[in-house]
């Protein structure tokens, strides 16, 4: 089951949280291993005619997704890959350009970095939660193409 946060350009704008918030918090509520992979965002911001960017190219719009991944730094766990909903959040935070051939093309250090950074902070937030991390972990690795070695897991 799909459950989508609607944001909109005044949401965007104001950097409220609330949207997000709203429906995060009862998915915890409900227990955050029973909502795994079903979180979307219904983006409504209008560009203006003829502007190129993606939505991800949109500095109010990464703003708004910083914020968000400061307050839920794992909120990984709980979205749609499938939908490319991981892609698409990893753009927001990630330095990126668009190839029309190769599609999105992240900076590759910046990508390492954030994948790090999500698998240290998921690592500590599964366990808090009482939920097996490895296997997932490495399946969000391999989305953003990296395999994960399982030394790795052993380290801390």
């Amino acid at each position: 089951m799909t459950i989508a946060i609607a944001l909109n350009a005044d949401s965007i704008n104001k950097l409220d949280l609330s949207p997000a918030v709203t429906v995060i918090e009862k998915l915890l509520q409900e227990g955050a291993v029973t909502h795994e992979q079903q979180l979307t965002f219904d983006i409504s911001y209008p560009l203006e005619p003829g502007d190129p960017r993606e939505l991800s190219e949109v500095p109010e719009l990464r703003l708004w997704f910083i914020r968000l991944d400061a307050k839920y730094p794992w909120l990984l766990f709980l979205l749609d890959w499938k939908a490319g909903e991981l892609a698409r959040y990893t753009a927001m935070l990630v330095p990126h350009q668009f190839s029309s051939k190769e599609g999105i093309q992240f900076n590759p250090e910046a990508l390492e970095i954030f994948l790090m950074h999500k698998i240290f902070v998921l690592t500590d937030w599964l366990k808090q939660q009482d939920i097996p991390s490895t296997s997932r972990l490495k399946s969000m690795a391999q989305m953003l193409g990296y395999e994960l070695d399982e030394g790795l897991f052993e380290m801390f």
